[in-house]
């Protein structure tokens, strides 16, 4: 039988990672503050929890006065709540947010786990690979190993990070010409990817959607690669993939997306945000029917969040995931590891 977390000789064994939890924590804020970013804290209850297809939330139930029912959500993020204050004139805001999503358990995965997210109004998305980088150094110094590690595989974040594009990703580790399978305007072609996913001896099923096909491939030959003695920065995603982030300036068939691995494991995602409302109700309208396809159920849009959207500056956003750096940190094999008082 598992030993509860609260029984006193495993709690002991927990203690000194959950110490280092709090050193890389005040570690981020003191660096934050220093850096004149605002601390905020919105609400856990939304209207819609996000509208990626593959997002599971957590609903509920609020009651008013009379008895009326109103449907709500544990966010998945703190996204729309933060953006939206981006719109009221905030231009540097930074959260330490517990945030929820359903069918997700394992060493990685926490049905409730804390996201750091992070703003800047009028910057660049790559000075946000900068600050990751940071963080990640942060907390190897708060923990003194020097190194990040996980299941035998160690990085560090001290030297210059790798990066390359999900294309170039693609072409290295698996073999694929990723672009080719891309129309001009962004129109990703399923067929054209398949062929090369087999032809690689990958398996292709007959209900695998272009984006299906995408996900394997980076889950089973890509990402295995990344964050190999040095951290990777995977950029430019696909903009099929990157709902909320605008598509480069230089290429519409790609996006303004990165994310941020040391030792196969993925800590963070990053975007040049999207600020217009039309295109974005169009994605959004695109993920949840793709929800409704795989899973027969969709989420809300937030009105008030598109709304917002047409008042808010050109910025930079990014979400970590702070368990998942304290475990790779302090060298945790599970992420039930590092939070004080895990999900039952």
């Amino acid at each position: 039988m598992t030993t509860s977390w609260w029984n006193k000789d495993r709690h002991a064994d927990r203690r000194p990672l959950l110490l280092a939890r709090n050193r890389i924590q005040a570690g981020i804020r003191a660096w934050l503050a220093g850096r004149d970013f605002t601390e905020v804290d919105p609400a856990a209850l939304a209207i819609s929890p996000g509208n990626e297809a593959h997002l599971h939330a957590f609903g509920t139930e609020a009651l008013t006065e009379d008895g009326t029912v109103r449907r709500m959500y544990l966010h998945t993020s703190p996204e729309f709540a933060m953006k939206k204050l981006l719109a009221a004139g905030e231009t540097r805001i930074a959260s330490f947010a517990h945030v929820w999503r359903n069918r997700e358990r394992g060493a990685l995965h926490s049905p409730e786990f804390t996201m750091l997210e992070w703003y800047r109004v009028g910057e660049g998305y790559e000075v946000l690979m900068e600050d990751t980088m940071a963080f990640l150094r942060l907390a190897v110094e708060a923990t003194g190993a020097g190194r990040l590690r996980f299941r035998g595989r160690d990085c560090d974040p001290m030297l210059d990070p790798e990066r390359l594009s999900v294309a170039e990703g693609f072409s290295r580790h698996a073999g694929i010409d990723l672009l080719a399978t891309i129309a001009p305007d962004g129109t990703p072609d399923r067929d054209a990817l398949a062929a090369q996913v087999s032809a690689v001896g990958i398996t292709v099923r007959d209900g695998d959607t272009w984006s299906d096909l995408l996900s394997r491939v980076l889950v089973d030959r890509v990402e295995p690669h990344l964050g190999m003695g040095r951290v990777t920065i995977l950029d430019r995603y696909p903009a099929a993939e990157a709902a909320l982030a605008r598509r480069t300036p230089d290429d519409p068939r790609v996006a303004e997306r990165f994310e941020v691995y040391a030792c196969g494991v993925e800590l963070a995602n990053g975007f040049g945000e999207l600020t217009n409302p039309a295109e974005q109700r169009l994605r959004f309208e695109a993920e949840m029917a793709e929800k409704a396809r795989v899973y027969g159920e969709t989420y809300p849009i937030d009105e008030d969040f598109l709304a917002a959207l047409a008042h808010m500056p050109a910025a930079s956003g990014i979400a970590l995931g702070f368990d998942r750096l304290v475990m790779l940190a302090t060298g945790a094999p599970r992420i039930d590891d590092v939070i004080w008082a895990p999900v039952p």
